[in-house]
């Protein structure tokens, strides 16, 4: 069995919303820690606020955060959202053309190992995968504002050669020399 793209980004999507909960995260910041596609996650984001998991604005000052709780929001349900329109094997979708359909078996059986899976999936909530998660926090916790990742820090620092042979550190551009303190 494998999940579609989509019902993966919905979980990394969400995942990163309740890391970073009672904060606004932008699609690219997500796009950027789950290495995903900002227009396949554009789509993704739209029907998790379509179906009122996340909240989401658009625009300059927009974002997205959870809408409810992350202990209410049921794993199960996302990928029912996401997987119940593809069907599992050929013999479940609208364009069957298995002869063996009217007399096999084995769809039953395939049947009740997905309703199974969607089960154990059902006593699983956002919470249980971020509570206590502290690889997963450490990967995609924003920064607070106004302090520079470690990442960002590293591409606005520069240092040049001043005559004489010495090196000077100079921070980025609309920086004060050294002082880390930004120039408007």
């Amino acid at each position: 069995m494998r999940i579609t793209l989509r019902t993966n980004l919905a979980l990394r999507a969400l995942m990163y919303c309740a890391v970073n909960n009672g904060r606004t995260v932008r699609k690219m910041d997500v796009a950027n820690a789950c290495n995903a596609s900002e227009n396949h996650l554009a789509q993704v984001i739209r029907i998790l606020s379509h179906n009122e998991f996340i909240d989401a604005t658009r625009g300059r000052h927009g974002g997205m955060r959870l809408m409810r709780s992350a202990h209410l929001i049921n794993i199960g349900a996302v990928f029912r959202l996401f997987e119940a329109d593809m069907p599992f094997a050929e013999c479940f979708g609208k364009d069957n053309t298995c002869p063996l359909v009217s007399v096999c078996w084995l769809r039953g059986a395939i049947s009740d190992a997905v309703e199974a899976f969607y089960r154990s999936l059902d006593r699983v909530h956002l919470s249980d995968l971020v509570t206590g998660n502290n690889g997963l926090s450490e990967m995609l916790t924003l920064a607070s504002p106004g302090i520079r990742t470690p990442a960002c820090a590293a591409t606005a620092r520069l240092t040049l050669p001043v005559l004489g042979g010495d090196l000077a550190n100079v921070d980025g551009p609309g920086q004060v020399p050294n002082s880390g303190i930004a120039q408007n």
